[in-house]
C-alpha cells in the first residue's frame, strides 16, 4: 500500500469516526435549574398582607371542609379548631402557626444519585404532563392512552435532556385495570427511568403500594429519612378536602415523603372571577392543607402549589395563558415565598386541539410566567394539550427542547473578561465582522442556546427537504427518541422484588373491581 492510499484511508476512517460520534446515541441529563435572575414581584407588601389577612378570615369565619373524614375532624379540634358536622373554622394563626414547621427545602432523590433534585430556594425542576386520559400523534391521532403509551412517555422524559423529573401520571393507561395501573405506572417510572418520580394518590391503599416500592428500590431506613416520592394532592376547591386525597396525603406525610397541596381552581366557576379573590381563595385552601400535613407529621415535607386558570364565559372552557391567570401564578408565588415554602405551578399549559400556533402562543405564556414568578417545581412542562386532557407526542418533544430556553435565561448575564468581549471588538474594529475572530472561535460551540427540533435551514434546502412543520420534525423526533431508547441498569435483585411485590399485589386484588 502506498503512502497516498494510507493518507486516503485514513481520513476516509477518521470520517467514518467522525460521523460515528456523531450518531452515537447520547442521553444527556442537565441538572435542575438554579435561577441567578430576579423573582418578578407584581405585588405590593400592602397588597400581599391584604390577601393575608383576607384569607385567615375566611378559614376562622367559613371554614373548609373534611367530608367523610371523621380522623381529619379528630385532629383538628384536638389542634384548636371549631368542628361543625365537616366544616372546621380554624382560628386565626393557627394554620400559620402549623405550616411553620414545615422544611424550607426539599431534596428529593433519585435511583442514579446524579439525578437527585433540590425543589425549593432559587431551584427549578421540571416535570412532565401529569392526568390526561387520552394521547395524540400525527399518526394515531387523538385516542385513549394505554399502558403502552405511558411507557413510551416515561422512555422520553428519560432521554429528554431539559427534564430533571420522571413526573407521575404522564397519561392514564386504560387498558389496564384501574385498581392495578398504579403498580404498572410506578413500575415504569423506576425501571425505564432513573430520574425522581411521583407516587399515586387515587386511593390511600395506592399511596401505601407506592412508599412500599420506593422502600423496596432506595431501602427502609433511606426512605424512612429521605424523600424518594413526590405526590400530588388537590384541592376539591372551593374549601373542600375529600377523603381519597386526604387518605392519601397522611399516608405520604406519615412515611415523611413529599406532598404539593395544590388548590384545583378554574377561575369563575370555582373560585371568584378577580386576581384578588381567587389567591384569597388559593392561600387560605393551601394554609389549611398544609396545616393538616403537618399535624400527620411535623416536619413532613411538603410544597405550596397553585394550579388556576381561568374560564371562557362563552362556553364555560377552561383557558390557559391568559394575563389573569399568570397575574395569579405571580401573586401566589409571593405568597409562597412569604411562608417559606418551595412553591409549584406552571408549564407548557394550553387549550389548543393540536400542537399548533395557540397552542405555542399559550404554552411560552405559562412557561416564561412560571420562570419569573419562582415556581421550584413545575408540572406539565411539557406534552400538555387540550386543556389537560390530552398528552401529546409531538408538543412533548416540541415542549421539551424549549425548556432549554429556560435554562439559559435562568443564567446571569455573563460579565467576565470574556463575557465582556473587549479583545473581540478590538480585534474586528469599526466596519468588520465577528465571524472570524479569535473570541468567536473561542466561544461558538457554546455562545447561543442550540435547538434540536426547530428548523433554521434556508428556504431551499427546507422546501428540498420536504417543506416539513414543526409537528411533522417532532413526530420524527418522537420516533428517533423511542428507537434509540436504552434503558438505565438497575439492580436485578431490586427488579426482581419489585416483580414480586407487583405479582402479590395483583393478585391480591384479582377479585376486586374498584
Amino acid at each position: 500500500m502506498t503512502a497516498e492510499e494510507g493518507a486516503r484511508r485514513g481520513r476516509r476512517g477518521g470520517g467514518a469516526a467522525r460521523r460515528s460520534e456523531r450518531t452515537r446515541v447520547r442521553i444527556e441529563s442537565q441538572k435542575y435549574i438554579e435561577r441567578n435572575i430576579p423573582d418578578f414581584e407584581l405585588l405590593s407588601t400592602e397588597a400581599i398582607e391584604l390577601i393575608e389577612h383576607n384569607a385567615e378570615t375566611i378559614l376562622e369565619e367559613i371554614g373548609v371542609a373534611f367530608p367523610d373524614n371523621p380522623n381529619a375532624l379528630n385532629r383538628w379540634r384536638q389542634a384548636g379548631a371549631e368542628v361543625q358536622g365537616d366544616r372546621v373554622r380554624i382560628p386565626r394563626g393557627l394554620a400559620r402557626k402549623l405550616c411553620s414547621t414545615a422544611p424550607h427545602s426539599i431534596v428529593q432523590h433519585a435511583r442514579n444519585p446524579e439525578k437527585s433534585v433540590v425543589i425549593g430556594g432559587r431551584s427549578l425542576v421540571l416535570a412532565p404532563v401529569y392526568g390526561p386520559p387520552f394521547v395524540r400523534d400525527v399518526e394515531g391521532g387523538r385516542r385513549y392512552a394505554t399502558l403502552e403509551d405511558f411507557q413510551n412517555f416515561v422512555k422520553l422524559g428519560y432521554m429528554s435532556k431539559w427534564l430533571h423529573h420522571s413526573g407521575g401520571t404522564v397519561c392514564e393507561p386504560t387498558d389496564v385495570p384501574v385498581n392495578t395501573r398504579h403498580l404498572d405506572m410506578l413500575h415504569a417510572h423506576i425501571t425505564l427511568s432513573d430520574k425522581p418520580f411521583m407516587g399515586s394518590v387515587t386511593e390511600p391503599s395506592r399511596a401505601e403500594d407506592s412508599v412500599m416500592m420506593a422502600r423496596l428500590l432506595f431501602g427502609h431506613d433511606f426512605t424512612e429519612k429521605n424523600t424518594v416520592l413526590l405526590s400530588l394532592i388537590n384541592i376539591n376547591s372551593p374549601l373542600t378536602f375529600d377523603s381519597i386525597m386526604m387518605g392519601a396525603l397522611e399516608v405520604y406525610a406519615a412515611a415523611n415523603q413529599a406532598c404539593i397541596v395544590s388548590p384545583f381552581i378554574v377561575g369563575g366557576a370555582m373560585s371568584p372571577v378577580s386576581v384578588a379573590g381567587t389567591l384569597t381563595q388559593a392561600l387560605a385552601e393551601v394554609l389549611a392543607g398544609i396545616a393538616y400535613n403537618q399535624l400527620i407529621r411535623k416536619g413532613a415535607p411538603v410544597v405550596f402549589g397553585a394550579f388556576v386558570t381561568s374560564i371562557d364565559m362563552n362556553s364555560g372552557a377552561p383557558t390557559f395563558g391568559t394575563p389573569e391567570a399568570s397575574q395569579i401564578v405571580y401573586g401566589a408565588g409571593q405568597l409562597a415565598r412569604r411562608l417559606n415554602l418551595p412553591f409549584r405551578s406552571g408549564g407548557s399549559l394550553c387549550g389548543s386541539k393540536l400542537p399548533d400556533a395557540q397552542a405555542a402562543y399559550e404554552s411560552a405564556n405559562t412557561l416564561n410566567c412560571a420562570l419569573l414568578a419562582g415556581v421550584n417545581f413545575m408540572l406539565h412542562s411539557c406534552g400538555w394539550l387540550e386543556g389537560g386532557l390530552v398528552s401529546s407526542y409531538e408538543k412533548f418533544v416540541m415542549d421539551a427542547d424549549q425548556l432549554g430556553v429556560l435554562h439559559r435565561l435562568a443564567n446571569t448575564v455573563d460579565l467576565s473578561n470574556n463575557g465582556q468581549a473587549m479583545e473581540a471588538i478590538r480585534e474586528v474594529g469599526p466596519g468588520g465582522h465577528f465571524l472570524g475572530c479569535a473570541h468567536t472561535q473561542q466561544n461558538f460551540q457554546t455562545a447561543f442556546w442550540r435547538t434540536e427540533l426547530l428548523d433554521y435551514k434556508p428556504f431551499e434546502t427546507w422546501q428540498e427537504e420536504g417543506g416539513r412543520d414543526t409537528q411533522t420534525l417532532a413526530g420524527q423526533r418522537v420516533r428517533q427518541m423511542l428507537d434509540n431508547y436504552q434503558p438505565p441498569p438497575i439492580d436485578s435483585g431490586i427488579n426482581e422484588s419489585l416483580h414480586e411485590f407487583i405479582r402479590r399485589r395483583k393478585e391480591s386484588m384479582a377479585g376486586s373491581k374498584a
